[in-house]
């Protein structure tokens, strides 16, 4: 550790210590909150969890550092260290932690009373990672263990479990570089997982737990992919696909970012692998959703998800309507040839205006179109492309490159010949892999055709007959013009832009040039991987025939071989074609010798359908129970990131429908409602900007000067200006003030565990929550976690009281059994309604900013009334569980708070009893009282003249008149002539 770059902050210390001492943890320094009511601790519980420095101070040495330590330690043998807590969540998270494990508290019956209504909640499936959690991921958990324990409460039975999602690449890369099987990798990582979850508190039923992994899980994952294989979802194609050569493996799109593999930035290759690994072509397997397009469009609007991921997903599958139209290749004496090139349009309107074609550098029939001349050129630009993502060449900001292919096509309706341009901004995988090119009328079609000097022929004119801005395109509907050929048969000026498509469609239909088409951006998902961490395929292909043939349904699962090595073959084999003797097998229909297929399931296989394998995780025969499926089916709260908006959820969506068609679940779509929680981001980091010399230069013109210098400034030099951040020894320099999202590289991750440590998991818990609306992004900070800390530290003394002169807390309550008074049950009961009405809104920091108000109030009280607190205790407990069976106990109950009934609000003690009245002087406003509803006009001008503030008006004064509105309000005339002059101010 360099301590010189060590931010070092006091710690509180016990009378024994006489110097000063500091206290820091693996990820950064923070004193313990000043308010905290003492309690003893083991020396070596502090020596484990923090590195206590006895002289505290920049640039002491390594060895002076174990020296100061051992010192420190030595002084503590003969003295516990005192440490002061809110309360004793020490003590009290491992007792009911403990407790819950026990008596499996959480637990779901298999058969379960199905006359009471259900609640599945659901978290996204983890992938158990090595770094652990980071207190990013506990947000969207805490939330959906918060609306757990409330349906609990309110009588429902709740399936709240947990799972793991853990084939994939990183356990597998991380494998090949260590040597470790990825399988111990996998577990361990399960094990830490588990273990911080346990340790915040959540209340999922583990007796339900399911890997990805285990054989007893993907049988079903294989059983899946065969059904698709009966009904021909599942197929085997020739396609494109990311080639790694440093892997030496093929990547999933999701795997490339930028062109480079996401583990290890290595470049990737976008090609056929048949066409540059081996001779004989390497097959992918392929699921054919888009057979299910339509339905996965249609049945969005049935759903209760956010507006913005449904919108994603119809993008993603991108329906639209249009045409396919035919454009003859000429040769090169301007003749029409036999090859045609195919395009889809969505505006067939425009045709006329079509003056080129563009295909993709993938284009199947390219190498037959390109000239000789034009060949190297086109070779050249096609390897170029095949480096780029489909999001890079698509992006609409990139600017345009092409190459011209040497060949050129004749317009169908013009009969002009028009040049074919070879562009990565058109997809081989969308529509036909060409397009015919309207500059005048599409932005893209637009910059390319200025940038290589095309001809720009304009076809349409807006209705409104306004101009069109010069030097852009009109993409627009309007009038059409320019646009009719008499020798073909077609003439479509004036007509509108939907009335010509309709006229061209008919017309290409007619002579055999075209036809109505509904198209789809959605392409079939490739679901082959060159990997051996996943999910083997259930297909077998006879040697003598090579034909496909599924795995029996009695055998599976097919489980993974035991391989030693199991890095990439580089040659584009996967790793289990090592697997010399599980390869070879028998087909046990026709006795014919036969080898396995080695290439094994993307990660998404095995989370496209966990939720059903909870609902009967331990069932051998069947992928579900078709009862039980009935009942818990679909999944009534869904929670996880935006960032699983397409992916993860449209391949569960095809799945589930596929398993509705075949009659193995009963509902349409999986999720009911899915929610999407923000993204916690790092504490805010100070960055200064710096010359080329190395002077400080404002934020303001840094921009402006090119290249320039970055600095990261602490915290302690930084102050707030306005709305600006500024150095503190020097205001006129403006800092960037940024939080990042938590990541290893950045160094800005906080582990929960630190703040377990300190503050206790309850405190993490409702801080996550109270940090800002549930569904918005927000910025950690750790000093935050001490306001909430304060509540519960005060929760517990107004019910517990204060600590003991030795620092430990009294055993039972301060409660009594008085009965409550109409001022304590107005406030219960609104605290109820509150938080009641929060929960079920998701609205999570409202609801605890309820219970602050509650607790403030309750201080004020002479006497705690047992009713009233157990009440408000049942209203903390799906947030703060741990306190709130503590409290429970200590209130007399042998039973876990758990499945106790959560308050109802009764409505009687919600209806205001007083209201503020204004009171007016000679009908100016001086001042408001506080009256019944109902009050006379005389208690309320009796309560007027005792007013502190209005008294000096009234006192002595005569009165004219009096002016009373019941509940409205009060305007008292005094008699002018009878008052002194200026006794009104």
């Amino acid at each position: 550790m360099n301590l010189t770059h060590t931010k070092l902050q006091p710690f509180p210390h016990s009378p024994p210590l006489t110097h000063p001492t500091f206290l820091f943890s693996s990820r950064s320094l923070l004193p313990f909150p000043r308010n905290l009511k003492p309690a003893y601790v083991s020396p070596s519980f502090l020596y484990k969890k923090h590195t206590l420095l006895r002289y505290g101070c920049f640039g002491v040495s390594r060895s002076r550092t174990r020296s100061s330590i051992s010192e420190v330690e030595e002084e503590q043998k003969q003295k516990p260290v005192l440490v002061k807590r809110a309360y004793p969540f020490d003590e009290i998270e491992p007792k009911w932690q403990r407790y819950w494990e026990q008596n499996r508290t959480f637990r779901t019956p298999n058969d379960v009373d199905t006359s009471k209504p259900k609640f599945y909640v659901l978290d996204m499936f983890p992938y158990p990672s090595g770094a652990g959690l980071h207190v990013g991921h506990p947000l969207g958990y805490t939330a959906t263990d918060i609306l757990a324990r409330f349906k609990r409460m309110q009588g429902y039975n709740v399936l709240h479990p947990m799972g793991w999602d853990a084939f994939g690449l990183p356990a597998e890369q991380y494998a090949i570089e260590t040597g470790t099987h990825p399988k111990l990798t996998t577990l361990r990582n399960i094990n830490r997982f588990r273990s911080q979850l346990k340790s915040l508190g959540f209340s999922y039923d583990w007796d339900r737990e399911i890997s990805t992994i285990e054989p007893e899980y993907y049988k079903w994952t294989q059983w899946i992919f065969l059904q698709l294989l009966k009904r021909g979802l599942a197929y085997q194609a020739e396609v494109p696909v990311n080639w790694c050569p440093a892997l030496g493996t093929v990547l999933a799109n999701e795997e490339v970012v930028d062109g480079v593999s996401e583990r290890g930035g290595h470049p990737v290759i976008r090609k056929v692998l048949s066409l540059f690994i081996t001779k004989q072509p390497m097959r992918q397997w392929m699921l054919k959703i888009t057979a299910y397009a339509d339905r996965l469009l249609e049945d969005l609007d049935e759903l209760d998800w956010p507006e913005s991921i449904k919108e994603m997903q119809r993008n993603w599958i991108g329906r639209s309507e249009g045409a396919e139209v035919e454009f003859c290749v000429l040769d090169s004496d301007g003749m029409e040839t036999d090859m045609k090139i195919t395009v889809y349009t969505t505006r067939p309107d425009t045709i006329f205006g079509a003056t080129y074609l563009v295909v993709a550098p993938e284009y199947t029939l390219l190498s037959s179109i390109v000239s000789t001349e034009q060949r190297e050129s086109v070779e050249g630009y096609q390897d170029i492309a095949s480096r780029k993502s489909d999001l890079e060449r698509t992006e609409l900001q990139k600017e345009k490159t092409g190459v011209f292919s040497g060949c050129y096509a004749k317009n169908p309706t013009s009969g002009e010949p028009i040049p074919i341009w070879v562009a990565d901004y058109v997809l081989g995988s969308y529509g036909t892999g060409a397009i015919m090119a309207v500059p005048a009328h599409d932005a893209r079609d637009h910059e390319f055709a200025s940038k290589f000097n095309i001809p720009i022929k304009w076809v349409v004119t807006p209705n409104n007959g306004s101009c069109v801005e010069s030097g852009k395109a009109y993409s627009g509907e309007g009038i059409i013009v320019n646009s009719s050929n008499l020798k073909v048969g077609l003439d479509i000026n004036g007509l509108s832009s939907k009335e010509a498509a309709y006229r061209v469609i008919e017309w290409a239909e007619k002579v055999g040039k075209g036809k109505k088409k509904v198209n789809y951006k959605l392409r079939d998902w490739l679901f082959a991987r060159q990997r051996y961490w996943g999910e083997p395929i259930p297909v077998i292909f006879l040697e003598d025939s090579g034909e496909s043939l599924p795995v029996l349904e009695s055998e599976l699962p097919l489980t993974l071989p035991e391989l030693d090595d199991f890095t990439p073959s580089g040659t584009g084999e996967p790793p289990l074609s090592k697997a010399v003797s599980w390869i070879k097998t028998i087909d046990p229909s026709s006795g014919k010798p036969a080898t396995r297929e080695t290439n094994t399931m993307p990660q998404w296989a095995g989370s496209c359908w966990y939720y059903l394998r909870f609902m009967d995780p331990k069932n051998s025969n069947e992928l579900v129970d078709k009862e039980k499926e009935k009942y818990w089916s679909p999944v009534d709260v869904y929670v996880g990131g935006a960032e699983h908006a397409v992916l993860h959820l449209l391949y569960s969506r095809f799945w589930h429908k596929v398993l509705y068609d075949i009659g193995v679940v009963s509902t349409k779509e999986p999720f009911k409602c899915v929610i999407n929680q923000g993204i916690i981001l790092g504490e805010v980091q100070y960055t200064a900007c710096k010359d080329t010399d190395g002077n400080y230069i404002s934020a303001d013109p840094a921009d402006d000067l090119g290249e320039y210098l970055q600095e990261i400034i602490p915290e302690e030099r930084v102050v707030k200006s306005g709305e600006f951040f500024v150095l503190k020894d020097n205001p006129n320099i403006r800092l960037i003030a940024r939080a990042h999202k938590m990541s290893k590289s950045r160094g800005n991750v906080v582990n929960p565990d630190d703040v377990v440590s300190e503050y206790g998991a309850d405190s993490l818990r409702l801080y996550e929550m109270f940090m800002g609306p549930f569904r918005d992004s927000k910025t950690w900070n750790t000093s935050g976690i001490e306001g909430v800390h304060r509540f519960l530290g005060r929760t517990w003394r107004l019910i517990v009281g204060s600590p003991l002169h030795h620092g430990a807390f009294r055993d039972g309550t301060l409660v009594t059994d008085e009965e409550p008074t109409t001022e304590q049950l107005r406030a219960l009961h609104k605290c109820i309604a509150k938080v009641t009405e929060e929960i079920e809104g998701t609205r999570f920091n409202t609801g605890i900013s309820a219970m602050m108000e509650f607790i403030n109030a309750a201080y004020k009280w002479d006497k705690q009334p047992k009713a009233i607190i157990e009440a408000f205790v049942l209203l903390l407990s799906p947030y703060a569980p741990h306190m709130a069976e503590e409290l429970w106990s200590r209130l007399g109950h042998p039973d876990s708070i758990a499945y106790e009934a959560f308050p109802k609000a009764d409505p009687a003690y919600l209806k205001e009893s007083t209201v503020v009245l204004p009171v007016q002087i000679n009908g100016k406003t001086r001042g408001t009282i506080q009256v019944e509803k109902g009050c006379s006009e005389e208690d309320a001008f009796t309560l007027a003249s005792q007013d502190e503030k209005l008294s000096k008006y009234l006192d002595g004064k005569p009165i004219k008149k009096r002016i009373f509105v019941p509940g409205k309000i009060l305007n008292v005339i005094l008699d002018r002539q009878n008052v002194k002059a200026g006794s009104i101010q």
